[in-house]
Protein backbone atom coordinates (compact mmCIF):
# COMPACT_ATOMS: atom_id res chain seq x y z
CA UNK A 1 0.00 0.00 0.00
CA UNK A 2 1.78 3.18 -0.75
CA UNK A 3 0.26 6.24 0.71
CA UNK A 4 1.26 9.02 -1.39
CA UNK A 5 -0.76 12.26 -2.77
CA UNK A 6 -0.58 15.41 -5.08
CA UNK A 7 -2.30 18.31 -5.01
CA UNK A 8 -2.80 21.09 -7.47
CA UNK A 9 -4.72 24.28 -6.29
CA UNK A 10 -4.76 26.93 -8.08
CA UNK A 11 -6.74 30.60 -8.09
CA UNK A 12 -6.18 34.15 -8.63
CA UNK A 13 -4.29 34.62 -5.55
CA UNK A 14 -2.21 31.26 -5.30
CA UNK A 15 -0.52 28.29 -7.62
CA UNK A 16 0.20 25.83 -4.91
CA UNK A 17 1.48 21.80 -6.04
CA UNK A 18 2.08 19.59 -3.08
CA UNK A 19 3.45 15.69 -2.78
CA UNK A 20 3.61 13.78 -0.13
CA UNK A 21 4.73 10.42 1.34
CA UNK A 22 3.33 9.86 4.23
CA UNK A 23 5.58 6.16 5.14
CA UNK A 24 8.41 8.78 3.67
CA UNK A 25 12.04 9.94 6.27
CA UNK A 26 10.88 13.54 6.55
CA UNK A 27 12.74 14.84 3.64
CA UNK A 28 11.37 18.49 2.19
CA UNK A 29 11.40 20.53 -0.70
CA UNK A 30 9.68 23.36 0.00
CA UNK A 31 9.34 26.75 -1.55
CA UNK A 32 6.39 28.91 -0.99
CA UNK A 33 8.41 32.75 -1.06
CA UNK A 34 7.68 33.39 2.84
CA UNK A 35 10.72 32.15 4.24
CA UNK A 36 9.49 31.38 8.22
CA UNK A 37 7.04 29.52 6.81
CA UNK A 38 9.54 27.44 4.69
CA UNK A 39 11.39 26.53 7.88
CA UNK A 40 8.19 25.73 9.16
CA UNK A 41 7.10 23.22 7.08
CA UNK A 42 10.25 21.69 6.89
CA UNK A 43 10.32 20.93 10.20
CA UNK A 44 6.71 19.48 9.72
CA UNK A 45 8.13 17.24 7.65
CA UNK A 46 11.17 16.09 9.46
CA UNK A 47 9.24 15.28 12.55
CA UNK A 48 6.04 13.81 11.59
CA UNK A 49 8.08 11.48 8.83
CA UNK A 50 6.32 12.99 6.08
CA UNK A 51 7.90 13.98 2.63
CA UNK A 52 6.67 16.89 1.58
CA UNK A 53 7.37 18.59 -1.84
CA UNK A 54 5.73 21.58 -2.21
CA UNK A 55 5.70 24.53 -4.63
CA UNK A 56 3.91 28.01 -3.83
CA UNK A 57 3.69 30.88 -5.96
CA UNK A 58 1.15 33.66 -5.04
CA UNK A 59 0.61 37.78 -4.46
CA UNK A 60 3.41 38.22 -2.68
CA UNK A 61 3.23 41.67 -3.54
CA UNK A 62 -0.15 42.10 -1.05
CA UNK A 63 1.86 40.01 1.80
CA UNK A 64 2.28 36.32 2.82
CA UNK A 65 -1.91 35.44 3.55
CA UNK A 66 -2.98 33.99 0.80
CA UNK A 67 0.13 31.81 -0.03
CA UNK A 68 0.58 30.35 3.72
CA UNK A 69 -3.27 29.61 3.73
CA UNK A 70 -3.54 28.10 0.13
CA UNK A 71 -0.43 25.92 1.00
CA UNK A 72 -1.79 25.43 4.15
CA UNK A 73 -5.25 23.74 2.42
CA UNK A 74 -3.02 22.22 -0.66
CA UNK A 75 -1.13 20.12 2.54
CA UNK A 76 -4.57 19.17 4.59
CA UNK A 77 -6.23 18.02 0.71
CA UNK A 78 -3.05 15.94 0.39
CA UNK A 79 -3.08 13.91 3.60
CA UNK A 80 -6.81 13.70 3.39
CA UNK A 81 -5.98 11.38 0.20
CA UNK A 82 -2.87 10.05 1.11
CA UNK A 83 -4.39 8.67 4.30
CA UNK A 84 -7.60 6.66 2.03
CA UNK A 85 -9.79 4.64 4.27
CA UNK A 86 -7.21 4.86 7.25
CA UNK A 87 -6.67 1.27 7.68
CA UNK A 88 -4.43 0.05 10.11
CA UNK A 89 -3.44 3.76 11.26
CA UNK A 90 -2.99 4.73 15.05
CA UNK A 91 -5.35 7.24 14.62
CA UNK A 92 -4.43 9.00 18.01
CA UNK A 93 -1.41 11.05 18.77
CA UNK A 94 -0.02 13.49 21.01
CA UNK A 95 3.17 15.13 21.76
CA UNK A 96 4.80 17.61 24.21
CA UNK A 97 7.47 19.86 22.65
CA UNK A 98 10.09 22.38 23.91
CA UNK A 99 11.90 25.16 22.69
CA UNK A 100 14.20 26.74 24.74
CA UNK A 101 11.42 29.04 26.84
CA UNK A 102 8.80 27.53 24.38
CA UNK A 103 6.67 25.02 25.30
CA UNK A 104 3.55 23.81 23.20
CA UNK A 105 1.22 20.69 23.38
CA UNK A 106 -0.69 19.27 20.34
CA UNK A 107 -3.10 16.45 20.44
CA UNK A 108 -4.67 14.85 16.92
CA UNK A 109 -7.40 12.54 16.32
CA UNK A 110 -7.84 11.46 12.43
CA UNK A 111 -11.08 11.34 12.78
CA UNK A 112 -12.89 12.56 9.74
CA UNK A 113 -14.25 15.49 11.22
CA UNK A 114 -12.72 18.34 11.28
CA UNK A 115 -12.24 20.39 14.63
CA UNK A 116 -9.56 22.79 15.92
CA UNK A 117 -9.11 24.23 19.42
CA UNK A 118 -5.64 26.66 19.44
CA UNK A 119 -5.15 28.21 23.16
CA UNK A 120 -2.37 29.88 25.14
CA UNK A 121 -0.66 32.05 22.49
CA UNK A 122 0.16 35.76 23.87
CA UNK A 123 -1.74 38.28 22.80
CA UNK A 124 1.47 39.95 21.21
CA UNK A 125 1.64 36.81 18.84
CA UNK A 126 -1.45 38.00 16.89
CA UNK A 127 0.26 41.13 15.32
CA UNK A 128 3.96 39.95 15.13
CA UNK A 129 6.14 39.72 12.24
CA UNK A 130 8.42 36.88 11.64
CA UNK A 131 11.37 37.00 9.55
CA UNK A 132 14.07 38.67 7.64
CA UNK A 133 14.49 39.49 4.10
CA UNK A 134 11.36 39.38 2.06
CA UNK A 135 7.76 38.40 2.97
CA UNK A 136 7.70 38.01 6.88
CA UNK A 137 5.42 35.37 8.46
CA UNK A 138 2.13 36.87 10.71
CA UNK A 139 2.93 35.32 13.86
CA UNK A 140 -1.35 35.28 13.80
CA UNK A 141 -1.09 32.61 10.61
CA UNK A 142 -0.14 29.66 12.72
CA UNK A 143 -3.82 29.13 13.93
CA UNK A 144 -4.65 29.36 10.70
CA UNK A 145 -2.73 27.33 8.91
CA UNK A 146 -3.67 24.78 11.96
CA UNK A 147 -7.29 25.24 10.70
CA UNK A 148 -7.20 24.92 7.25
CA UNK A 149 -5.12 22.01 7.44
CA UNK A 150 -7.54 20.43 9.94
CA UNK A 151 -10.21 21.00 7.96
CA UNK A 152 -8.94 20.04 4.88
CA UNK A 153 -7.63 16.40 6.10
CA UNK A 154 -10.61 15.52 8.68
CA UNK A 155 -8.10 16.06 11.60
CA UNK A 156 -9.39 17.04 15.58
CA UNK A 157 -6.37 19.17 16.49
CA UNK A 158 -6.18 20.67 20.24
CA UNK A 159 -2.91 22.62 20.65
CA UNK A 160 -2.03 24.62 23.29
CA UNK A 161 1.02 26.84 24.11
CA UNK A 162 2.05 26.22 27.43
CA UNK A 163 5.04 28.76 28.00
CA UNK A 164 6.86 30.95 25.83
CA UNK A 165 7.81 34.69 25.25
CA UNK A 166 9.68 34.67 22.10
CA UNK A 167 7.81 34.90 19.01
CA UNK A 168 10.23 32.13 16.30
CA UNK A 169 10.59 29.69 19.43
CA UNK A 170 6.55 29.63 19.85
CA UNK A 171 5.61 29.37 15.91
CA UNK A 172 8.42 26.48 15.81
CA UNK A 173 7.55 24.75 19.22
CA UNK A 174 3.49 24.67 17.84
CA UNK A 175 4.68 23.03 14.46
CA UNK A 176 6.85 21.14 16.04
CA UNK A 177 3.99 19.62 18.31
CA UNK A 178 1.57 19.41 15.22
CA UNK A 179 4.31 17.10 13.36
CA UNK A 180 5.05 14.85 16.24
CA UNK A 181 1.57 14.25 17.34
CA UNK A 182 0.59 13.40 13.15
CA UNK A 183 3.37 11.29 13.19
CA UNK A 184 2.23 9.11 15.56
CA UNK A 185 -1.30 9.40 14.81
CA UNK A 186 -0.73 8.23 10.75
CA UNK A 187 1.60 5.67 11.63
CA UNK A 188 0.44 2.44 10.70
CA UNK A 189 -0.17 0.10 13.89
CA UNK A 190 0.37 -3.57 13.29
CA UNK A 191 -1.79 -5.10 16.05
CA UNK A 192 -5.18 -3.41 13.96
CA UNK A 193 -4.14 -5.56 10.89
CA UNK A 194 -5.65 -3.21 8.51
CA UNK A 195 -8.83 -2.63 10.62
CA UNK A 196 -10.38 0.82 10.50
CA UNK A 197 -9.41 2.36 14.25
CA UNK A 198 -13.20 3.16 15.10
CA UNK A 199 -16.38 1.12 16.10
CA UNK A 200 -18.29 3.08 13.28
CA UNK A 201 -15.99 0.93 10.57
CA UNK A 202 -15.18 4.27 8.93
CA UNK A 203 -13.27 7.51 9.63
Amino acid sequence: MTRTATVERTTSESSVTVTIDLDGRGDSNISTGVGFYDHMLTALARHSGIDMTIRTTGDLHIDGHHSVEDTAIALGQALRQALGDKRGISRFGDAMVPLDEALAQCVVDVAGRPYVVCSGEPESQTTVLIGGSGVPYAGSMTRHVVESLAVNAGLCVHLRLLAGRDPHHIAEAQYKALARALRTAIRIDPQLEGQVPSTKGSL
